[in-house]
């Protein structure tokens, strides 16, 4: 028909397309879906976080346990008389007899020696000059002087220990190599140092040597001079000029770590004063004097101490101590101790020398000790 507008093509629609599709129920209906992933990833992502975290709280409770198993909470102490030097001939040989009592105590783990007289020497400190061979009053002195010197790590000995003829021998003495004695390049988490007269700005702490490359600044002000136990910080920047760490107890390397750190020398006027001027406030809990006329060391068991003091005689044996001491109305030293023993029954010679019965009684002592605290005894 002319004039009549085109005809439109027709629309066809599949019989699936006949219903219109909901686009506004399938966009919530995505939303929602979308919604419950991000929830479900962002419940797996806390519960990774939080078995991560009880993993991490297992690991330091193992850690700290760790540290507790392997720290060390007792003490061990020996007490000798200083007349031991007198039984040796020459300077030389008394210097070299200081330096085997010295190693058989570290060799052991000994953490005090107490040095005490048996002529009434009052002598505090190893202050003194020395007057020869046998004199009476300067064998206390001079065994304790060589006894820190030794102690004492190398870096730190001029500071502390000037030029003394009681020391003049003492080039000749094995080292102790102790762990505290550590090498320039070692890597160690605690070390051993001096503080140094160096200004330091407001705020900041001292200097100290710990016998480094590089000096050590503390997390504090201290009075120059003074020996310090310092705990390096684990990250040391390579590029700074001084390492950087915190003064810490002269224990804590043996109570948290279980490491060895050297021993403290202490002088006594009289085998009473060793018990009466402990320095723990506790005092020994656990007293053994070693004797040929004790009770066989192979018959006994010890129990957990806090404190140990284990005690030799001289060239005369403890009753000779007891009967200089003024302050003791007793004859037999047994009463003194809770336990008198004979630590090398048997033995081949008529006398064992008192370097010689450190090593032995130390060596009797040491698996009974480690039984008592539950260690291994090998």
């Amino acid at each position: 028909m002319a004039g009549a507008p085109p005809l439109k093509k027709p629309y066809f629609q599949s019989k699936d397309s006949a219903e219109r599709v909901d686009w506004k129920k399938r966009s919530a209906e995505r939303k929602e879906e979308r919604k419950r992933w991000k929830e479900a990833k962002l419940i797996k992502a806390l519960e990774k976080q939080k078995s991560k975290e009880q993993e991490d709280q297992e690991q330091q409770a193992r850690e700290e346990e760790e540290a507790q198993r392997k720290g060390r909470e007792y003490t061990v102490s020996v007490a000798l008389p200083g007349s031991v030097l007198d039984n040796a001939q020459s300077p030389e040989l008394r210097t070299y007899l200081a330096g085997q009592i010295a190693r058989a105590c570290v060799v052991f783990c000994v953490d005090e020696v107490v040095v005490f007289g048996e002529q009434g020497e009052e002598a505090k400190t190893v202050e003194g000059e020395f007057r020869g061979i046998g004199k009476k009053g300067q064998a206390c002195v001079q065994l304790a002087r060589i006894l820190q010197y030794l102690e004492c790590p190398q870096y730190l000995r001029k500071s502390f220990f000037p030029k003394h003829q009681d020391l003049q021998f003492a080039g000749l003495l094995n080292p102790l190599d102790s762990p505290h004695h550590m090498r320039i390049d070692e890597d160690a988490e605690f070390r051993e140092g001096v503080v140094l007269q160096r200004p330091s700005k407001s705020g900041k702490g001292s200097y100290v040597n710990c016998g480094m490359h590089k000096e050590v600044q503390i997390d504090r002000q201290l009075q120059a001079g003074l020996r310090v136990t310092v705990q390096m910080n684990k990250t040391h920047n390579s590029e700074s000029r001084v390492y950087q760490g915190k003064v810490v107890a002269p224990h804590i390397p043996r109570t948290k770590c279980g490491l060895y750190w050297g021993y403290n020398v202490r002088l006594a006027s009289s085998l009473s004063m060793v018990l009466a001027e402990c320095p723990y406030k506790e005092g020994y809990d656990l007293t053994i004097g070693t004797s040929e006329r004790g009770s066989s060391v192979d018959d006994v068991c010890l129990s957990p101490f806090r404190h140990l003091l284990v005690v030799f005689g001289g060239l005369n044996g403890l009753e000779a101590s007891v009967d200089a001491d003024e302050k003791l109305d007793i004859t037999d030293p047994r009463v003194l101790f809770d336990l008198y023993l004979n630590t090398c029954p048997g033995q081949g010679s008529r006398t064992i020398r008192t370097e010689e019965a450190i090593l032995v009684s130390l060596s009797g002592l040491r698996p009974k000790i480690n039984r008592a605290f539950g260690k291994s005894a090998t």
